[in-house]
């Protein structure tokens, strides 16, 4: 039965952009095989480490900079909502998605775990990218993330979003301190599994029915760059 949700993510006012973007090549990156499919907890929150090497989180750091605006969300949510203060950005943008999921070395690594693991048969990424900037003492407070219903493919086809998937693009290592993204097991009893902004990580959650409370932290200190993510979902067949 799915949990009483006390906060969602906010959703946002501002229609996603369409015009697509250069981005860069996803190049350099550790060959696929190469890449672990680590167990944060159980068969609901894993990890991929350095699935962005540190100069590919670089050069897209620097191309973000200059290449898309950021809007501030408010700091008062509707009702049912979350609290989140960042800056974020989303574009809907197929053809990116539909690279990064194939070349990235997600695909290989994602494959490696059956359908059940993923609430069916995993056939991409979700097309809307976010990209979130989280700067000295901004956070997203305690929520659930949704699941979606989207048509997908070509020709389309039904299918919906299962797991959460962040890419940090920036993090410890750039100087920023705070910012971890905690998942609450028992939330009555204050138990957490906390994952540290480890710059080039993966980190995929369930979300939807299945999804765990979780939040991102105050950031305490930016590093003059700020906490980066690159948000999208997995997508399933329904």
């Amino acid at each position: 039965m799915p949990k009483k949700k006390t906060a969602v993510a906010p959703s946002s006012n501002e229609a996603p952009k369409t015009t697509p973007l250069s981005w860069p090549r996803l190049t350099p990156l550790i060959p696929s095989f190469d890449l672990e499919l680590r167990t944060v907890l159980g068969s609901e929150i894993v990890a991929i480490p350095k699935l962005f090497t540190a100069t590919l989180c670089n050069t897209y750091l620097a191309f973000l900079q200059k290449s898309i605006s950021l809007t501030t969300t408010p700091g008062k949510p509707k009702i049912g909502e979350a609290v989140r203060v960042n800056d974020r950005f989303q574009i809907t943008d197929p053809e990116f998605a539909k690279t990064l999921w194939e070349q990235s070395g997600l695909k290989d690594v994602i494959g490696r775990k059956g359908e059940a693991m993923w609430g069916g048969e995993v056939v991409g990424l979700n097309p809307n990218i976010r990209i979130y900037r989280y700067r000295k003492g901004q956070f997203f407070d305690k929520h659930y993330d949704d699941s979606v219903s989207l048509s997908f493919g070509s020709p389309p086809v039904p299918c919906r979003t299962t797991w959460t998937l962040l890419i940090y693009i920036t993090g410890q290592s750039d100087g920023v301190v705070g910012g971890e993204t905690v998942f609450y097991t028992r939330p009555r009893r204050g138990q957490e599994v906390v994952v540290e902004p480890e710059k080039g990580l993966a980190l995929l959650h369930k979300h939807g029915a299945d999804c765990m409370l979780h939040e991102g932290r105050l950031v305490s200190e930016d590093g003059g760059v700020g906490k980066w993510v690159l948000r999208s979902d997995l997508v399933v067949k329904l």
